[in-house]
């Protein structure tokens, strides 16, 4: 049985998809970031880098969201492209890119417009601009095929998916009216069944919410260097 270490977070999210949707039995095991959970030492021994997801599989151990995807997609031969050097190429071409920008610059985003301590206007401009124009690049390939890397659904849908679904809140209500194709691919994506069991898992256990002290310490260890 495949345990699966999860937050209800964008990067989490694409490995529920991807679980659900390929029919793969595996226990959740509930990873609370907001109490610190991911400190914790058996989490530590599994992903070092202290981040959900990461996965157990037999005698496999593996983290980060994307290595975890295109494990699952070649342990079990579902979501991928044909089996040419150029499909391969192009698809691991955008799951990079989701890897290196859709997600940091997001994240960049949603921490300095939300959670930094003081607004600067330099990181906000920064990081949200750069969301933005990484978030164009898809809604360009998308305006040009249906999925990702054409007609066929891929993990690299799925890993679209999970940072779509936090699109608006990294870059404002409004960014879909600029971002159609990316709504049209988030919506028909959050339609399938598989998508929405993937989104009732964080109703399986009860995460904290509150964004307090204790959060904040947990979120952001590094800023207790800042401290006096």
């Amino acid at each position: 049985m495949i345990k699966f270490y999860y937050h209800p977070s964008p990067n989490p999210a694409k490995i529920a998809l991807f679980l659900e949707e390929a029919g793969l039995p595996y226990e959740m095991v509930p990873v609370d970031t907001r109490r610190g959970d991911q400190f914790k030492p058996e989490f530590l021994a599994i992903n070092p880098n202290a981040k959900t997801p990461a996965l157990i599989d037999g005698d496999v151990t593996i983290f980060d969201s994307n290595a975890i995807l295109l494990y699952l997609a070649e342990k079990t031969g579902k979501f991928l492209p044909e089996n040419t050097p150029a499909a391969r190429g192009q698809m691991l071409s955008w799951l990079m890119f989701v890897a290196t920008g859709i997600g940091p610059y997001c994240g960049q985003a949603v921490h300095f417009t939300r959670f930094a301590p003081e607004k600067i206007p330099y990181a906000i401009n920064r990081y949200s601009r750069e969301a933005e124009r990484h978030w164009g690049i898809i809604n360009e390939q998308l305006g040009k095929h249906r999925y990702m890397l054409g007609d066929s659904y891929t993990l690299i849908d799925m890993s679209v998916w999970g940072w779509s679904t936090r699109a608006a809140f990294a870059l404002g209500e409004e960014a879909f009216g600029k971002l159609t194709n990316v709504k049209r691919h988030l919506d028909e994506i959050s339609a399938r069944p598989a998508a929405q069991r993937a989104v009732a898992l964080k109703d399986q256990f009860a995460f904290k919410t509150e964004f307090d002290e204790e959060a904040r310490k947990f979120l952001f260890p590094q800023n207790a260097h800042l401290v006096g």
